[in-house]
């Protein structure tokens, strides 16, 4: 399977193939002959975890039959990759479109379903133009970045009645799914306090600041491109609504500002040839990014390596927020993205007692013999000493009042996304044949997705005022608390 983000550390359980017991949900066998038609519209490098499910392990309950995308050296790689898993000695040769075509693409291709993994200011436009088709979506975090994305894809789904798949894979990492399970069990009583915090590495947090995602105008900022997953995670735990949203942050690290204030001298505008900078990503050291971004550049003239410490980037590199919901908790929040290790730590607070999730992605960022980072040191375990001090590695603790902690056994899951990328892809393909519903409640659909991007969207309001934002007020055209249709 593609991992989404070749700069993200790939934890030990990336490499599961066995899941523990009960993680995976139960599917009835597919009907023969009955394949969902879907297209990908976006066909960057997170396309390739829904392009591989289709050619491989989902093939028999769906079948890829069109791109969307404005560049086609891109479409080009995919087309190629998609005709080797047909074993077709060549490229497959599907029907190609740029994005004014959704909609005759919809129709030529009879498509069922549209997979959105383009950028994230192109979500809106995207989904509710699907919909309007009369396709169903399946769109990548976040659902949309503003309110009027918001606006717009509520209006879409209310005027067609169409479904709407939110892929929130880390709520399938088993990890947090305990997590999920303790407190919905009620062991640590009703929750009053969660503190949340999130590192990012020098590696994983500056590739954001490399790509389109520097811009605020494309991505929303890390709080609604990345903390989406974040505050998506602490709705579901707490099976409860955002109601109120704080903010404070800023360019700290990042950017040409901050860089002067450090005195670093003069750079090159991109990673690519540059020598001896572990900040620089250089397209060549990586054969599928160089297909995608670097022979296709021509095309578009995006750039995929851009420096992380040069002009332009309007975007925040750290990030506090408070929060309160509608049951009466509060949320305390905390997103850096030049930490030198990678990971996060959550704190739920109860009136029974308390659990503790410690989550250790990457121990260290250390540099090569040639001065770039070791993104995967199992890779060349020789060549790098294993971190005895910061192992990589997930606990989970509860502690009752009165008693002693314990420890929550997690069990293993499948696949990136701490273990939680294949069986999301289950759900996204064969969700019709599930045998039972969900405990977990984890599939997501797009009321998920609008509450998820609300803290996000809030926090920059908050940002821009230096007030408190109430969620209420940022009228998203549809009541956060509704009961999402099946």
């Amino acid at each position: 399977m593609v991992d989404q983000n070749p700069t993200a550390p790939r934890p030990a359980s990336s490499a599961s193939t066995v899941a523990s017991a009960g993680v995976v949900p139960d599917f009835a066998p597919a009907p023969a002959g009955e394949q969902r038609r879907f297209a990908v519209a976006g066909t960057g490098h997170r396309a390739g975890m829904y392009v591989g499910a289709i050619t491989g392990e989902h093939a028999d309950v769906a079948t890829l039959v069109a791109w969307l995308d404005p560049n086609p050296g891109r479409i080009d790689y995919y087309d190629a990759e998609v005709g080797r898993a047909l074993g077709q000695g060549g490229p497959a040769g599907l029907p190609r479109f740029t994005p004014e075509g959704l909609e005759k693409m919809i129709e030529e291709q009879r498509v069922d379903t549209v997979i959105v993994t383009a950028p994230d200011h192109a979500h809106a436009d995207l989904v509710a133009r699907a919909l309007a088709a009369g396709a169903d979506v399946v769109v990548e975090k976040p659902l949309t970045t503003d309110r009027a994305g918001c606006r717009r894809i509520t209006g879409a789904v209310a005027d067609t009645g169409r479904d709407v798949t939110m892929t929130f894979n880390y709520r399938y990492a088993p990890r947090n799914s305990s997590l999920r399970q303790v407190v919905q069990s009620g062991q640590i009583g009703q929750v009053t306090s969660v503190h949340f915090e999130w590192a990012l590495d020098t590696v994983h947090g500056a590739d954001y600041f490399r790509r389109w995602h520097r811009e605020k105008k494309n991505s929303g900022g890390l709080l609604v491109h990345k903390s989406s997953h974040h505050f998506d995670l602490v709705n579901w735990w707490l099976d409860d609504v955002p109601a109120r949203v704080y903010a404070s942050g800023g360019l700290r690290f990042y950017g040409d500002r901050a860089a002067a204030s450090r005195g670093l001298g003069p750079r090159p505008a991109r990673g690519t040839g540059a020598v001896g900078d572990p900040f620089a990503l250089d397209l060549h050291d990586d054969p599928r990014l160089q297909a995608l971004y670097l022979d296709a550049e021509h095309h578009d003239g995006y750039l995929r390596d851009q420096d992380v410490f040069g002009p332009g980037i309007t975007i925040e590199d750290n990030m506090s927020l408070v929060v309160d919901y509608r049951g009466g908790a509060t949320l305390t929040y905390s997103l850096n993205a030049h930490s030198p290790w990678e990971g996060y730590r959550v704190t739920v607070n109860g009136t029974e007692g308390r659990a503790e999730l410690e989550v250790v992605e990457r121990g260290s960022v250390v540099l090569s013999g040639d001065g770039k980072p070791v993104l995967d040191p199992s890779a060349n375990p020789d060549g790098v000493v294993g971190d005895t001090v910061r192992p990589e590695g997930e606990r989970l603790l509860v502690q009752r009042h009165w008693e002693r902690a314990t420890e929550y056994e997690i069990p293993a899951g499948i696949g990136g996304h701490g273990g939680g990328d294949a069986i999301l892809l289950k759900d996204v393909f064969r969700r019709h044949l599930r045998v039972s519903q969900d405990e977990l409640g984890r599939p997501a659909g797009y009321l998920d997705g609008l509450r998820a991007v609300a803290v996000g969207i809030a926090a920059n309001q908050s940002l821009v005022t230096g007030l408190p934002v109430r969620v209420d007020d940022l009228d998203l055209g549809v009541d956060l608390a509704r009961e999402a249709t099946a």
